[in-house]
């Protein structure tokens, strides 16, 4: 889905991607970054949140939290990171940016929380009940710090993703606020929920959800009860052009993700103002049955729209050209994707060493695939800066 819009609008990193890969600088199976882009994306993001005065996040899960991806972030002005688990907090922390939010989505194991509060010291912690919020308040009090809490508040009609529900019923919250107030090491900084946002595909545009009323009435039942300056933290499908929106409805914080890499759904139906930066890249091992099999690993495509053609562009020179473009047989999510089934029929059949290129949504920490982060490319002298893990971690590659 997102291959054409790379195609048209940034076809100068699929050309240097290729040329790295058919040059022995980028393994197969790989996410590969225009960190260029990256930069450029994260200050278009960073300006118009300042002009609207919203705290901004950057979330890295979505390219495996990729060290040189965070700091070209940190260049185009997002100093700040949220951790969407406790392997996003290590691996923002230790590339140089500072952590913003943590617990959020994935709360903190009961045994991590005061090492987190000391080793990262976020500015915000989400907590889904008192259990939680007593565990951080503990951590901060034991490192001498009081810890900033965000209560994730839920109201009948909201919307959440299979597995992430949970929270404080948003009725309560002026109570919670003051339960939350009263734990030693801990107070009350805000409310959050997930997703604020939503692609609708009926109407091809992205929409608030009746989560982000639920923030909105919160909000204003903690003003009531005569709370000020609270933090409403509001992500889900963020781009630039959604800022507005998300400030007019109250929130303070924005969580950009896909934002900084240009793939959020609306990117794949408008020219959005931030540029596609992320690919998928890997590499024909062998040839049976009218199939070129590509080497897998990375084949985790956020099912943000329904079931589609998924196409890659496969050859030995760089390339965007649509005579390049082969449809591709993608195992199911029930499967481990040792390897995809390009169609090798028609003229040019692909050969064992081409470069495959696909353009999907991707979540790499939830793959065996390297991160690869490429600068220069703006330039015409890419150089690959980064090759790591879904961890932020320096890859042992070629062994």
């Amino acid at each position: 889905m997102f291959l054409d819009v790379l195609r048209r609008r940034n076809p100068a990193f699929i050309e240097a991607a290729m040329a790295l890969h058919q040059q022995g600088k980028i393994p197969a199976n790989a996410y590969v970054l225009d960190l260029d882009a990256v930069e450029r994306n994260a200050r278009i993001l960073s300006d118009e949140a300042a002009r609207l005065g919203l705290k901004t996040f950057a979330m890295t899960k979505q390219v495996g939290r990729s060290s040189s991806f965070c700091r070209a972030v940190k260049r185009g002005g997002i100093e700040r990171a949220v951790a969407v688990d406790m392997a996003c907090a290590r691996a923002t922390h230790n590339a140089g940016l500072k952590l913003a939010h943590l617990g959020h989505l994935q709360q903190v194991a009961r045994h991590e929380a005061a090492a987190a509060s000391k080793r990262f010291e976020p500015e915000y912690w989400t907590v889904f009940n008192d259990t939680k919020a007593a565990e951080a308040s503990a951590g901060a009090k034991a490192a001498g710090r009081t810890q900033g809490l965000l209560a994730r508040i839920r109201a009948e009609g909201d919307t959440f993703y299979r597995g992430h529900e949970g929270g404080y019923d948003a009725s309560e919250v002026a109570a919670v606020a003051d339960r939350l107030d009263a734990l030693d090491g801990g107070r009350f900084a805000g409310i959050t929920t997930f997703p604020a946002l939503l692609f609708d595909l009926a109407t091809r545009k992205v929409l608030p959800t009746h989560n982000l009323a639920t923030l909105s009435r919160a909000a204003e039942a903690l003003a009531r009860a005569g709370r000020k300056d609270i933090e409403v933290n509001a992500p889900g499908t963020t781009s630039s052009v959604m800022l507005a929106a998300l400030a007019e409805a109250g929130a303070t914080q924005c969580e950009p993700g896909n934002g900084l890499h240009g793939t959020t759904a609306l990117h794949a139906m408008e020219d959005l103002p931030e540029v596609p930066a992320v690919l998928y890249l890997t590499e024909v091992s062998h040839l049976s049955g009218g199939k070129a099999y590509c080497f897998g690993g990375g084949f985790y495509i956020d099912p943000v729209f329904p079931p589609y053609d998924v196409k890659a562009i496969v050859g030995a020179e760089p390339t965007t050209a649509a005579d390049a473009l082969r449809s591709v047989e993608v195992p199911p999510p029930s499967a481990i994707d040792y390897y995809a089934m390009i169609d090798a029929t028609g003229a040019a059949e692909p050969k064992p060493g081409d470069t495959a290129v696909f353009g999907f949504r991707g979540q790499a920490f939830v793959t065996r695939a390297y991160v690869v982060g490429v600068s220069g490319i703006a330039k015409g002298e890419p150089v690959v800066e980064t090759i790591e893990n879904g961890f932020g971690e320096t890859a042992a590659w070629p062994v």
